[in-house]
């Protein structure tokens, strides 16, 4: 009884060119998981970056109040009478001293 050597690398890639689509449905499932890990990070990525965008346009959002609640304080009628009268001596003129100009 004599029996050849086995050539096991042989075997190995004889079995596998027998059965390619167990190799390629195992390639498929590890880059489908691949493609998923991926996927994911991507996707968690984005979420933070909306989440800061969400906390800067609220962050603008009080600074636009804030400056339309100042803009309204400095309008205010009687700080500009105030200002005109003690910063720039400005004086509402007496009747005798107004004049009318009419355009026709």
């Amino acid at each position: 009884m004599s029996q050849s050597p086995l050539n096991l690398p042989r075997i190995v890639l004889h079995d596998i060119w027998h059965h390619k689509w167990v190799l390629l449905l195992s390639l498929l499932v590890v880059l489908n998981g691949v493609a998923v890990v991926y996927t994911s990070h991507v996707t968690r990525k984005l979420i933070t970056q909306w989440d800061h965008l969400l906390q800067e346009q609220d962050r603008l959002d009080i600074e636009w109040r804030n400056l339309l609640l100042e803009e309204q304080s400095q309008s205010e009628h009687s700080r500009v009478t105030r200002m005109a009268t003690k910063e720039l001596n400005m004086s509402r003129p007496l009747p005798k001293e107004e004049v009318i100009i009419r355009v026709q």
